[in-house]
C-alpha cells in the first residue's frame, strides 16, 4: 500500500520503520508470543531466546524478526503459521501488548527536518497498526509519504527512483541489504542504524538514528543543486 500526499522539488529522506524508528522488543514478543498460540510454549521459549542470542550479538540474524522466523522453521513451523502470526502480532502494534517506542528526539528531529526536506516511510510490514504506531512515535503529520507492504529489496527501487526524480535522496535503516543497497543502486545517499554490521559501504554510519540527527540535518542543508547520491563527508 502507497500513500502519496504530494511531492516537492526538496531533499528526500526515506526512513524504515522497524529498527530505525520504531524500537523496543514489543513488537518482537507479541510475534512470539501469537506464534507460540500457533504452535506450543516451547516455540514460544525458543523464540525469545534466539530474539535475546541477537540481542547479545551472539548470531549472525539479520534482525530480531529473521531471528523467530529461522528459529521458528527449524522447530517445524510452517509458512501459513508464521504468516497467520506475524500478521496477528502486527495488529496489536503500539499497544500494550506489543508497545513500542521512537529513538530520543524523534518527533523534535523530524519536526524540524521538514523545514528542509521532504520525509517518507517506506516498510515491509502491512499498514496494520501503522496509524496508531505514527501517532505513538510522535510522526502522525510529519510525514510526506507512508509506504506499507514495501517487498524490499527490490520493491525499495521504484520508491527511490521517484524521489531521486525530484532531488537528492537519503535513505535511512538498519538493514543494509534491505533498506540501503537498493537505494546506492540507483545513487542515493545511505545511513545505517545499528551496531555490529560489517555490511555495506554508507554514506552515513551511527549506533541509533538519534546518533545522526547532526548528520542528517546537515545532509539536508546542502545546495538542492548538489548532483544525487553525491556524497558528503563521511562519518564512520
Amino acid at each position: 500500500m502507497s500513500t502519496r500526499i504530494g511531492a516537492t522539488m526538496r531533499p528526500t529522506v526515506v526512513f524504515d520503520f522497524d529498527g530505525t524508528v520504531a524500537l523496543g522488543r514489543g513488537p518482537l514478543e507479541a510475534y512470539a508470543t501469537c506464534l507460540g498460540e500457533l504452535t506450543d510454549g516451547e516455540m514460544l521459549t525458543s523464540c525469545r531466546t534466539a530474539v535475546e542470542r541477537f540481542d547479545a550479538g551472539q548470531t549472525s540474524y539479520r534482525d530480531g524478526y529473521d531471528a523467530i522466523q529461522t528459529t521458528a522453521r527449524g522447530r517445524g513451523a510452517t509458512d501459513e503459521q508464521l504468516s497467520t502470526a506475524y500478521l496477528r502480532s502486527r495488529q496489536l502494534l503500539a499497544t500494550d501488548a506489543a508497545p513500542i517506542h521512537p529513538p530520543a528526539g524523534l518527533a523534535e528531529f523530524v519536526n524540524e527536518l521538514t523545514t528542509r526536506a521532504t520525509c517518507v516511510l517506506a516498510t515491509n510490514a502491512p499498514d496494520l497498526g501503522i496509524d496508531r504506531a505514527l501517532s505513538a512515535l510522535g510522526l502522525a503529520g510529519a510525514l510526506t509519504a507512508v509506504h506499507c507492504s514495501v517487498g524490499k529489496p527490490d520493491g525499495l527501487e521504484p520508491i527511490i527512483a521517484a524521489t531521486l526524480a525530484d532531488g537528492p535522496t537519503l535513505a535511512v535503516g538498519d538493514i543494509w541489504e534491505n533498506d540501503l543497497a537498493p537505494a546506492q543502486r540507483l545513487g542515493a545517499d545511505t545511513a545505517l542504524v545499528g551496531v555490529g554490521q560489517p555490511a555495506g559501504t554508507p554514506t552515513l554510519r551511527g549506533a541509533t538514528l538519534t546518533d545522526l540527527y547532526d548528520d542528517i540535518h546537515a545532509w539536508a542543508s546542502r545546495p538542492v543543486t548538489v548532483p544525487a547520491g553525491a556524497r558528503p563527508a563521511e562519518r564512520l
